[in-house]
């Protein structure tokens, strides 16, 4: 076509003399583009010029076949090889892998809160006088079983109390004093013994001691047709676990909203001393509240905002410093068999979750600790399931507190009770319009509440689902 030039037999190359005219000079034979009569010709001179080794020997060795296929089994493998590859690195990738990363730091740092807990619960004077037969009733159940009359529970109730029916000598059976339509009875049974789990002021029940397992059990639906059993390899267990059945049944029974102003003791009595850093504690220093199972409770520097807590320095000299007083007269040591004082070192504005987290403080000795913050920042995201304040979870929370997995726990398993059973777990608050529980309403509350409940500890319930760890 008009406008383009082709070079066949001589290139021709512009240079500048050293007077700076332009000549040319000519290069060669073979011209710049060169046209193949056949596929088979270009294909020919590919082969000639390729630095691909591989493929010359695969598609330019016609001449020997058996090097052709070697080479093209080398081939296909090493390219099956490639999308292995590939497919180990995008699978890699699409799960997200995240690199853990750690750092030590020392600054001043906010005071963690402090949770005490005397371990001695109220006594209501509505429901002291069950409480104090329900002692007397465990005290006995104890000394025939193992021959040992135990003087820990408390003698301030029991003055003029004796249990509805007396404890006949040594009997093997538990005889439910309510006619038997009206309710199946709840056992607590073994092969040594035999406990009614309704109220233990209708049954007449002794011990026994064999040597074997014994078993709670069993804890029945309301036909009888369903349930529950539980084994234990000592007695004792066995009565503690009775008698704390039996303890939120009796508490149960008290109004939601109670006044336990009148109950209130003052942190004197439990904290002689209290300093920080070396200045005297203030008043406005603790908030208190009464656990079910571990008493009068205070929490120092719950909100976490206050800069009279703030650490600034290591060692005991700089730290919270308690002289505390443990009061054993009227406690319930089958609730907790701990003597001493309950202790919890949680976050801000957290709820103290005793039970989970705890630890003891003996009596008569002097009592070091050392604690170190470990800060765990979770993404979230497509690298893992977690909520910042909780707003996306769909549990509502029971607690007046900042999210926490153990509190969405709790909360998601309250539902779940009230939903199945019909009432509430004790020990954990109520939500809106339910009632507690207690064999007087709800007969069979024991076998919902321990079906769910291990279902709960095997992690077998939806909640673990619903509720994600917080991502800090």
């Amino acid at each position: 076509p008009e406008g383009v030039r082709l070079l066949h037999d001589r290139q021709v190359r512009p240079q500048i003399t050293p007077r700076g005219k332009w000549v040319n000079e000519e290069m060669g034979d073979e011209g710049l583009i060169e046209f193949y009569s056949s596929f088979k010709d270009m294909f020919e001179f590919f082969c000639k010029n390729t630095t691909i080794h591989g493929t010359v020997r695969l598609v330019c060795s016609s001449s020997n076949r058996m090097k052709t296929a070697f080479w093209t089994l080398l081939f296909l493998a090493s390219f099956g090889m490639l999308y292995w590859q590939f497919a180990l690195l995008f699978s890699q990738y699409w799960t997200y892998p995240v690199i853990m990363t750690m750092s030590v730091h020392s600054e001043p740092k906010m005071f963690p809160a402090i949770t005490l807990c005397n371990l001695d619960p109220y006594r209501f004077d509505l429901v002291s006088e069950r409480l104090a037969q329900l002692d007397q009733m465990a005290e006995e159940a104890i000394a025939n079983l193992y021959g040992y009359k135990t003087s820990i529970f408390s003698s301030r109730y029991k003055k003029d109390i004796s249990v509805k029916g007396g404890l006949p000598p040594r009997l093997m059976y538990c005889q439910d004093r309510n006619p038997p339509h009206t309710s199946p009875p709840l056992l607590l049974t073994t092969p040594s013994c035999i406990f009614c789990s309704r109220s233990p002021l209708d049954c007449s029940c002794t011990w026994a001691l064999i040597p074997s397992l014994l078993f709670f059990s069993p804890q029945c639906n309301a036909t009888g047709g369903n349930c529950f059993y539980k084994a234990y390899s000592s007695g004792v267990d066995t009565i503690q676990e009775w008698y704390r059945f039996h303890y939120m049944n009796i508490m149960s029974q008290l109004p939601v909203i109670i006044n336990i102003s009148s109950h209130e003791e003052h942190i004197q009595n439990l904290v002689y001393s209290c300093q920080y850093d070396g200045e005297p504690c203030r008043e406005s220093d603790y908030i208190h509240f009464h656990h079910q199972v571990y008493g009068s409770c205070y929490t120092f520097n719950s909100e976490g905002t206050d800069l009279f807590w703030k650490a600034s320095k290591p060692g005991i000299s700089y730290g919270l410093s308690l002289i505390l007083k443990a009061e054993q007269n009227d406690r319930l040591p089958l609730l907790s068999t701990v003597a001493g004082v309950q202790v919890m070192i949680h976050n801000h504005n957290q709820t103290p979750f005793l039970e989970h987290e705890w630890f003891d403080i003996r009596p008569g000795i002097a009592t070091n600790i050392g604690i170190r913050q470990d800060e765990v920042h979770r993404l979230g995201g497509n690298y893992g399931k977690c909520t910042v304040d909780g707003a996306d979870v769909d549990v509502k929370l029971l607690y007046n507190s900042s999210y926490t997995l153990q509190a969405c726990l709790h909360s998601c398993f309250q539902d779940k009770m009230v939903e199945r059973c019909g009432c509430g777990y004790y020990y954990y608050p109520l939500p809106p319009g339910a009632e507690y529980c207690n064999y007087n309403k709800h007969p069979a509350w024991g076998h919902c509440f321990y079906q769910l409940y291990n279902r709960l500890a095997d992690h077998h319930l939806s909640c673990f689902a619903k509720c994600p760890k917080p991502c800090w």
